[in-house]
C-alpha cells in the first residue's frame, strides 16, 4: 500500500505566510510524489496548495480531509473528503497519515502537530518557514522540560525533509 505524508501549515490568510515558506511547500509536495507517496492535508490554500501545486508537478495523487464542503478544496485536490466536521477534521487527517511534516503554521498546524506527536507518528518540522514551526524549533523550548515524550524531528530543507520522512517510516 502506498505511503500517505501529510503535509500541514498556513492558510493563505496567513499575513506571516512567506514566499520562501510556499516555495518549501510545493518542493515537499514534488518529492512526496516523485516517491510514490500519497500526499494528504487540510485541502485548503496557502502552504497545502502549494504541497499539493508541487505534488501534482511531480505527477502525484492529493487527498483533502476537508473541514467542509468540496467547495473547500484547492485546484489540486484529486480526493477530496468532505468531513463537515471544522478543525476536528485534524485527527483524521493526522490518524489516515504515515507521517506528518509541519510547515509555517498557526493554531491549527499546531494541533496537528501535537496529535502526531501524541500519537507517536513520525513527525517532523522545516525550520526558517515561520509561525508556530519556527517556535518548536527552538532548543530552549525543549530545555529543562522533562514533560515532552517526543518532539518533533527539525530540518531546514525540502529535501531533507522528504528523506527523513522516508527514512522514519519504512
Amino acid at each position: 500500500m502506498r505511503k500517505l505524508i501529510a503535509v500541514c501549515g498556513s492558510e493563505a490568510d496567513d499575513p506571516n505566510l512567506s514566499p520562501s515558506a510556499i516555495k518549501i511547500a510545493e518542493d515537499i509536495g514534488y518529492l512526496i510524489a516523485r516517491r510514490g507517496a500519497i500526499l494528504i492535508c487540510g485541502g485548503g490554500g496557502g502552504i497545502m496548495e502549494a504541497a499539493c501545486r508541487g505534488a501534482k508537478k511531480g505527477n502525484g495523487t492529493t487527498v483533502g480531509i476537508l473541514p467542509e464542503d468540496k467547495n473547500y478544496a484547492n485546484p489540486y485536490i484529486d480526493i477530496g473528503i468532505a468531513t463537515h466536521l471544522g478543525r476536528a477534521r485534524n485527527y483524521i487527517l493526522v490518524r489516515s497519515s504515515d507521517a506528518v511534516i509541519g510547515i509555517a503554521g498557526r493554531w491549527g498546524t499546531l494541533n496537528e502537530i501535537a496529535l502526531a506527536l501524541n500519537i507517536g507518528k513520525p513527525t517532523l518540522i522545516v525550520k526558517g518557514t515561520g509561525g508556530w514551526v519556527d517556535i518548536l524549533s527552538r532548543d530552549e523550548v525543549y530545555d529543562n522540560l522533562n514533560i515532552f515524550p517526543s518532539r518533533p524531528f527539525i530540518v531546514s530543507s525540502a529535501k531533507e525533509a522528504v528523506d527523513t520522512i522516508f527514512k522514519l517510516i519504512k
